[in-house]
C-alpha cells in the first residue's frame, strides 16, 4: 500500500499512449498545477484499474475520480459528474470504472480506510482507441473547464487552511 493519503486526492485514470483515454491525466496535470501548496490535497495519476486502485484510495477521506467514458449520449468533451453509487448496476464504457464500486466494497470488508466520499468526473471521448499522444480537440477544450470545478471541490472539501 502507499503511504497516507490527504484527505481529499484527485486520482486521474487513463492511458496516455491511446488518445482521448488519456484526458483523466491531463485533467490531473492540471489540477495539480492549480492547487499546488493546498493542505490536505493530493493529486495522482495512474493507468491501474479495479483493485489495484487500493493501492492509490486507501487512506483518503474524499475521492475524486476523473476518467474518459464514452456513453454515446453526450458530444465529446461533456463532463459527466456523478458519485460512486451512480456506478452500481450500470453498464459504463470508462474501462477504469470497471470493479470501482467492487473495489470500495472489498476494501470496506478487508477494514481498510476507505474514502467515505468519492465523486466521479467523466468526461465523453471521441476516440479513446487509436494509438495517439494528443486529445482531440472536443476532449482538450474540456480539459480546463473540469480541471476548474475539480480544483473549487477538491479545496472545499479540504476545508479552511487549504
Amino acid at each position: 500500500m502507499t503511504a497516507a493519503c490527504a484527505s481529499v486526492l484527485v486520482l486521474g485514470l487513463g492511458n496516455d499512449l491511446l488518445g482521448d483515454d488519456a484526458v483523466g491525466l491531463h485533467v490531473a496535470r492540471d489540477v495539480r498545477s492549480r492547487l499546488a501548496g493546498a493542505a490536505g490535497c493530493a493529486v495522482r495519476e495512474t493507468m491501474e484499474m479495479g483493485l489495484a486502485l487500493l493501492d492509490e484510495i486507501v487512506g483518503c477521506e474524499h475521492l475524486i475520480l476523473v476518467d474518459a467514458i464514452e456513453t454515446g449520449k453526450a458530444p465529446p468533451g461533456h463532463i459527466h459528474e456523478f458519485d460512486a453509487d451512480a456506478l452500481a448496476g450500470r453498464r459504463i464504457a470508462a474501462p477504469h470504472f470497471v470493479g470501482v464500486v467492487e473495489t470500495l466494497a472489498l476494501g470496506r470488508t478487508l477494514g481498510l480506510a476507505m474514502p467515505r466520499d468519492v465523486r466521479i468526473f467523466a468526461i465523453e471521448v471521441k476516440d479513446a482507441l487509436t494509438l495517439s499522444v494528443s486529445l482531440t480537440p472536443e476532449v482538450q477544450q474540456a480539459v480546463g473547464v473540469a480541471a476548474g470545478r475539480i480544483t473549487t471541490l477538491a479545496l472545499g472539501l479540504a476545508g479552511p487552511g487549504a
